[in-house]
């Protein structure tokens, strides 16, 4: 008996902000992984694979409309369920 729920593939491109047009909320409600050249990130907003970067927040810093700044660290990239 099969009690996990079917997941769905993981994009190539994926953000957690909803305002963004790369948030999938279907992959979003399973624990999803990040690797960053070999090292796995636990505070990745959104990553692209086929491109080779994460966003990650630049500590408590916000902008003008008060969502985190975001900076771009470049390596390779693997996303994968936990």
């Amino acid at each position: 008996m099969n009690t996990t729920p079917e997941r769905p593939p993981l994009p190539d491109h994926l953000s957690v902000d909803p305002r963004s047009p790369h948030y999938v909320a279907a992959v979003l409600e399973h624990d999803i992984g990040i690797r960053l050249n070999g090292n796995e990130r636990k505070d990745v907003e959104e990553y692209c694979v086929s491109e080779g970067w994460v966003k990650v927040a630049v500590g408590k810093k916000v902008d003008r409309h008060g969502h985190p700044l975001l900076i771009k660290l470049r390596g390779k990239v693997e996303a994968f369920y936990k």
